[in-house]
């Protein structure tokens, strides 16, 4: 930990798969984000299924966490790259189907724009797999505009008990 932040700071987190065991994964995703150092799950989205949005290969099963978490950014950054690793995510292609993938889409007010990290997330507001799940959490980060935007983007929630 490079950086770290004395008070916590709420950050949001873009959960997705689509090889695999994919809802295992996102569920196995969320344990591990509230056991990152300094970081405490608070919220966790429904789990929705989306069809590969500018990609190729299966459904997705997407999800957003809402973390208190006394890391910076770049720090919780590294630590959900770790996460994807630890899953087995790979990086053959530009949007290739994935075991884990996790975007820190909104970190407390900040924006950030540097090479490596953009917050808030350049396209969350055009993903309907970003808007609905953070809707289920934070209702208040999601308008009438953004849930337009995304309208013709299919996506389902899943079941509770589905495979």
């Amino acid at each position: 930990m490079q950086n770290p932040v004395r008070e916590p700071v709420t950050a949001w987190v873009a959960l997705g798969a689509n090889l695999g065991d994919a809802r295992q994964a996102v569920l196995q995703a969320f344990e591990a984000l509230g056991m990152l150092p300094g970081t405490r799950l608070t919220g966790r989205s429904r789990l929705y299924r989306s069809a590969p949005h500018q990609a190729q290969g299966p459904d997705f099963v997407n999800a957003v966490a809402q973390l208190d978490t006394c890391l910076s950014a770049p720090d919780l950054l590294d630590a959900l790259q770790a996460l994807e690793i630890k899953a087995g995510r790979e990086r053959p292609y530009v949007n290739a189907p994935r075991t884990l993938d996790l975007d820190l889409i909104l970190y407390g007010q900040s924006r950030i724009d540097s090479p490596r990290l953009q917050v808030p997330h350049p396209r969350w507001r055009d993903r309907a797999f970003v808007l609905l799940p953070l809707a289920d959490v934070s209702p208040e980060a999601v308008n009438a505009q953004d849930r337009v935007r995304v309208a013709d983007q299919p996506i389902d929630v899943l079941p509770e008990d589905s495979p």
